[in-house]
């Protein structure tokens, strides 16, 4: 299918590694120029040379704390041009409310609830005065699956699902989409190491990680991949009467028992 990205430029924050890097992968190889965010200059380094090794599109890379809302308008200034903001950056940290202190729960919203909410306030704008553009935010199934071992997560991620159905809904009145993706379980290296760090608690041995994938819906969790075409398509004008919504995809998870 022809998504008719060719030309476009996207920006994607969190895009050194994970799911980002593999939404900034897709848009590549869709012809989408493309500009990554993350706090380790490294890691965007190590991104930008894979994908301009295998697509010939443009990739900027930038080593911005997008918890400091001075770096979102820096990133405003320097490309205000942009076509399509995948929101991605941030990791909430997992424990029940005795867990989380304040310190940890405040820092955390900081780069992943407000720092979405800061990129989008600032990018619509300028999109808004172009008449065209799409902001996809990624989630996370557990602000639909609420978890009492992740409180700040599921807050948080319920909160950007409730802020993004509240502008996306009328945003084709600016000529802008915005749309949200809850991702479950994807096999990230966060993920991954979560699972040893598990397994090594259950079983003694963190090589028997993947044993704690076998409730998983099909026996695994998804691919950063599988969410990066979603991503891709999403932005795409073919899904252009898609906005205000938010797309879980995590094998049905959210609608069976407990994942682990």
């Amino acid at each position: 299918m022809e998504l008719n990205l060719r030309g476009r430029t996207a920006l994607v924050s969190g895009g050194s590694k994970g799911i980002g890097l593999a939404s900034a992968e897709v848009l590549a190889s869709e012809g989408v120029n493309v500009i990554l965010v993350s706090r380790t200059l490294g890691d965007l380094e190590a991104a930008r040379t894979g994908i301009m090794r295998r697509w010939n599109v443009n990739v900027q890379v930038h080593d911005y704390d997008l918890a400091d809302s001075q770096n979102v308008d820096r990133l405003v200034a320097q490309h205000p041009d942009i076509d399509i903001l995948v929101n991605n950056a941030g990791a909430i940290p997992a424990g029940n409310l005795q867990q989380i202190t304040e310190d940890r729960w405040r820092q955390a919203w900081d780069l992943k609830v407000f720092g979405y909410i800061n990129m989008c306030r600032r990018f619509y704008a300028e999109m808004k005065s172009r008449g065209r553009g799409v902001i996809v935010n990624v989630l996370g199934v557990a602000g639909e699956k609420m978890d009492r071992t992740y409180i700040a997560g599921s807050t948080g991620n319920a909160a950007l699902m409730a802020f993004t159905k509240a502008l996306g809904g009328s945003a084709g009145d600016d000529g802008l989409r915005v749309v949200g993706i809850n991702p479950g379980a994807i096999a990230t290296d966060r993920l991954i190491t979560i699972m040893k760090a598990r397994a090594k608690d259950r079983f003694g041995d963190e090589n028997k990680w993947e044993e704690l994938m076998k409730p998983l819906p099909m026996g695994r969790a998804g691919t950063a991949e599988e969410i990066g075409v979603m991503v891709a398509f999403l932005a795409s004008d073919i899904s252009a009467y898609t906005t205000g919504t938010i797309i879980t995809v995590d094998g049905g998870a959210a609608n069976r028992g407990p994942m682990f």
